[in-house]
């Protein structure tokens, strides 16, 4: 006997990026049905780098109170030598999407919170045991074949299966994904054949925070202080040691002997054998079906990214997903999915395999010269600082998707760069403080005050599309029938004002239901100021798709309506998951 379930979005995958992607479809209504091969959650640490852009994403999913206890914030990132000089050193400062810029975590911890976060929906399902094994792309839909299994890696089929009839299907299955293969794509880039052991302990037994690269030729090495007394070290292996000798404890014991205080007993959790890979799949997309995380990228962990980037491709792909099931945008919207995030997620693919190139060279003819250009550099400050401040980290910047070129206003491409020279009349364009235009980016998120309490900007305008303007109700920039048609979207409304105008702002916003928000550290006065524009379209994920002068604002929403395939109707209510039948 085979059951049928009905839903609008399938998920194969129970790693981060299928829970947060869950999570945010839940929230906003649809039906999603998730299902993993294995019997349970992975419960071994994995990833153990958390940044602000994920932390943003985790407080969208309203899981920051639950998750918190999890992270250790401030995570400081030392490349040290073979003689234990500091070469490197990696601590951002400042908090512009409100949080701190780096994370320690425990990735199992924060995983299954993430999951029993699902529990809040009564729209969302999860299978374990299931293993996706067939697709076909109807045009209309996808209908795919589940098989049943048992055993904790879902080793022993049962012989039952399941149909399962999804408008859209996201494979986040990992590396080896049966979605990715089954697309067609090219899976791009190279997988080195060094290898490397990782050792994770719970008994701390350094008790020193942060994080050390050891670049040392003798053999690369990793020690990171985690939350809840748990370390991780990490380990590269020579060639003539097979895997099978990170089972021996004496094996074991020789490479931590120069790490660690004598004596030590250590309860390890795991020790697994891993090879970096560096890869990237030559599309995000075909038809109904997609691909993200792993299933879309692999990357080395020395930037501690990959956690991350597939949190950046659920946030960018949950909201284009809930627009299209609604019936507000055309499912062209899909494409920008990829447009957007391929890219980013190859430059941070790109940094990784680098920062490895950088720690792991055992000529120590290499080291000597990587320490000496290590040196020369940190005797400029400003080279110093671009390591320290994180500036090499490639921030994800989209020039081509839902953006709107800041200058022309022309819908789906914009330049980064703005030519002033084509707007002389303009003065303060003309000598804007930030010469890079801001569409595209992620907008910041400092700390408001909303009806008399301050939360960060986020927890006050809330998640779906907003249209901000400083000074300004926006809705007196707009026609009647503008109006109309983005109060009908769900678009939110705002109005950013210094504390000593929240008199004016509200009896002036009284009328049309905008949101007065006041701009305590003056950090939006000046993020406009340095922008030199009125008015911002925020997307759903936090993305700028527009900035413009306020008399640019009306253009401005048609052209990111015309980038994201937006349709003038009225959002659709979607059907409840179901099953149907039992066929066979």
């Amino acid at each position: 006997m085979s059951a049928v379930i009905e839903t609008d979005v399938l998920i194969a995958g129970t790693g981060p990026t299928g829970l947060v992607l869950a999570n945010l479809l839940g929230a906003r209504g649809v039906n999603v049905t998730l299902v993993e091969k294995r019997a349970e959650l992975i419960d071994y640490p994995r990833g153990v780098g958390l940044d602000d852009e994920s932390y943003r994403t985790i407080q969208a999913m309203d899981l920051i109170e639950e998750i918190s206890p999890y992270t250790l914030p401030h995570h400081v990132m030392r490349v040290v030598n073979g003689k234990g000089e500091v070469i490197m050193t990696n601590d951002p400062q400042g908090e512009p999407f409100g949080f701190p810029r780096k994370f320690g975590f425990l990735q199992p911890l924060v995983d299954r919170t993430m999951f029993e976060g699902l529990a809040r929906y009564p729209n969302v399902r999860t299978i374990f045991g299931a293993e996706l094994s067939g697709l076909e792309d109807t045009g209309e839909g996808v209908t795919a074949q589940i098989n049943h299994c048992t055993g904790e890696e879902g080793e022993n089929p049962t012989g039952e299966s399941t149909t399962i009839n999804a408008r859209f299907h996201v494979g986040c299955e990992g590396g080896r994904s049966f979605t990715r293969k089954w697309m067609g794509v090219d899976f791009e880039g190279v997988s080195p054949s060094t290898r490397w052991v990782v050792i994770d302990v719970r008994n701390d037994p350094l008790g020193i925070p942060n994080v050390y690269l050891g670049a040392d030729p003798n053999r690369p090495y990793v020690s990171i202080g985690l939350p809840h007394g748990v370390r991780r070290f990490e380990f590269l292996l020579f060639d003539d040691e097979p895997n099978e000798r990170v089972e021996d404890n004496a094996f074991v014991t020789s490479l931590l002997h120069e790490h660690l205080p004598e004596g030590i007993e250590l309860d390890i959790i795991r020790r697994r054998v891993f090879t970096h890979h560096g890869r990237v799949a030559s599309d995000f997309r075909k038809g109904n079906v997609m691909i993200a995380g792993d299933a879309a990228h692999l990357m080395p962990v020395w930037m501690g990214q990959g956690f991350n980037s597939g949190v950046r491709d659920a946030t960018n792909l949950a909201w284009k997903l809930d627009t299209v099931l609604k019936g507000l945008a055309d499912d062209t919207l899909l494409d920008t999915y990829s447009q957007e995030r391929r890219d980013h997620a190859k430059a941070m693919v790109d940094l990784s395999l680098a920062m490895g190139n950088m720690i792991k060279p055992t000529d120590k003819r290499i080291a000597f010269g990587r320490d000496v250009i290590a040196r020369a550099a940190n005797l400029s400050p400003q080279v110093k600082s671009y390591f320290s401040d994180m500036k090499f980290k490639p921030m994800p910047r989209y020039g081509r998707g839902v953006v709107v070129d800041q200058e022309t206003l022309a819908a789906g491409t914009a330049k980064r760069k703005i030519c002033t020279d084509r707007i002389p009349k303009l003065i303060p364009l003309r000598n804007a403080l930030r010469k890079d235009s801001a569409v595209g980016t992620q907008f910041i998120q400092p700390r408001v005050t909303f009806e008399g309490e301050e939360k960060l900007l986020d927890d006050a305008i809330g998640t779906g599309f907003t249209i901000l303007s400083w000074g300004m109700d926006p809705a007196n920039l707009l026609s009647e029938e503008s109006r109309r048609d983005i109060n009908a979207k769900g678009v939110q409304l705002v109005c950013a004002v210094s504390p000593n105008q929240v008199e004016w702002a509200r009896e002036q916003c009284a009328a049309t239901g905008t949101l007065v928000v006041l701009d305590d550290s003056g950090a939006l006065k000046k993020w406009f100021d340095n922008a030199s524009v009125g008015s911002v379209v925020i997307r759903p994920d936090r993305f700028i798709a527009a900035a413009c002068l306020n008399g640019d604002l009306p253009r401005a929403i048609k052209a990111v309506s015309h980038a994201a395939s937006l349709k003038n109707k009225a959002p659709v209510t979607p059907a409840e998951n179901k099953t149907l039948k039992a066929v066979g």
